[in-house]
C-alpha cells in the first residue's frame, strides 16, 4: 500500500462526537510511553502528523486521521500512566472503551506492545478484554530497534506464552520500529487487505477457556499524585478501577 496524502480529520472527546460513519477505520492503543505517536507517523510517511510528547498519557481524546480519502487512522488515549484529574482520566478512558466496542466501521485495533519489557499485567489484561469481546485485533510489538535481537525476540516469547491458552488460534503480531520503519509495510498490508476486501471483517475465533470476569472498561490509569507509581505491581493490578 502507498500512501499519498494523510491529513489530521477531527478530535472527538466520546463515542457521541466522532465523525461519520462512512470510511473504515484502524485504531492504535497501547500503553502509555508505547510509541504510539511515532508509530502512527511513521505509518503515514509524514512527520508530526500526530503530536509526540515526552508526557505519558498525552493524548487524552480520539484523534482522526484520514488516510488518501478512503480510511482513516485512529490514536485511541494510552491506558497505563498519564497525568491529570481522576475525573479527566476516567472520561477519556470510557471514552476509548466504548469507541472500539460500539464503533460499526471499526474495521481492526491495533494493540501496541513494547518488545522492551516483559509481559506487563497491564498488557495481558487488555488482550483478556479484547479476546471476552471478540473484537478483531493484532498484536505490534515496538521499540525492536532499542534493545539486542535476544532480549527483544525472549519478551515477544514470553508475551505469546502467557496469552496463547486463550485463543484457538493466536493473533497475527509484527514486530516493528519507528526509528527505522522496520515493519511498516506489513502493518500497512493488513489494513490495505481489509480496505480492499471492503467492509467484511473476519471476527477472531472465541477463546479456548473462559476469561476472568470482566470489568468495565480495562484501561487502568495511574494519577500522578507526587512521585510516579509502578502502575505493574500484583496489588494494583487487583485493585478496583477508579470509576
Amino acid at each position: 500500500m502507498n500512501i499519498s496524502s494523510a491529513i489530521f480529520h477531527s478530535s472527538a472527546p466520546d463515542l457521541a462526537a466522532c465523525p461519520d460513519e462512512s470510511l473504515p477505520e484502524f485504531a492504535f492503543i497501547g500503553r502509555s510511553n508505547v510509541g504510539k505517536s511515532s508509530l502512527l507517523n511513521m505509518l503515514a510517511g509524514k512527520a508530526g502528523l500526530a503530536r509526540v510528547s515526552p508526557t505519558p498519557g498525552f493524548t487524552k481524546l480520539i484523534n482522526f486521521f484520514t488516510v488518501d480519502k478512503t480510511w482513516r487512522l485512529v490514536d485511541l488515549p494510552g491506558y497505563g500512566y498519564a497525568e491529570g484529574s481522576r475525573k479527566h482520566v476516567s472520561q477519556f478512558n470510557r471514552a476509548a472503551a466504548n469507541y472500539i466496542k460500539h464503533r460499526p466501521n471499526l474495521c481492526c485495533v491495533f494493540l501496541l506492545i513494547d518488545s522492551g519489557l516483559e509481559p506487563q499485567p497491564i498488557d495481558l489484561e487488555f488482550v483478556q478484554w479484547l479476546a471476552s469481546h471478540a473484537l478483531p485485533f493484532v498484536i505490534v510489538f515496538t521499540k525492536t530497534d532499542r534493545g539486542t535481537p535476544e532480549a527483544v525476540a525472549a519478551n515477544i516469547a514470553a508475551f505469546t506464552e502467557r496469552i496463547a491458552a486463550w485463543f484457538e488460534q493466536l493473533p497475527e503480531a509484527f514486530q516493528c520500529s519507528s526509528e527505522t520503519g522496520h515493519g511498516r509495510s506489513e502493518l500497512l498490508g493488513v489494513i490495505g487487505k481489509i480496505v480492499d476486501a471492503g467492509p467484511a471483517v473476519d471476527e477472531p475465533k472465541p477463546p479456548t477457556v473462559p476469561l476472568p470476569p470482566e470489568i468495565e472498561p480495562p484501561f487502568r490509569m495511574q494519577v500522578r499524585a507526587g512521585r510516579e507509581k509502578n502502575p505493574h505491581t500484583k496489588k494494583q493490578l487487583k485493585s478496583t478501577r477508579p470509576w
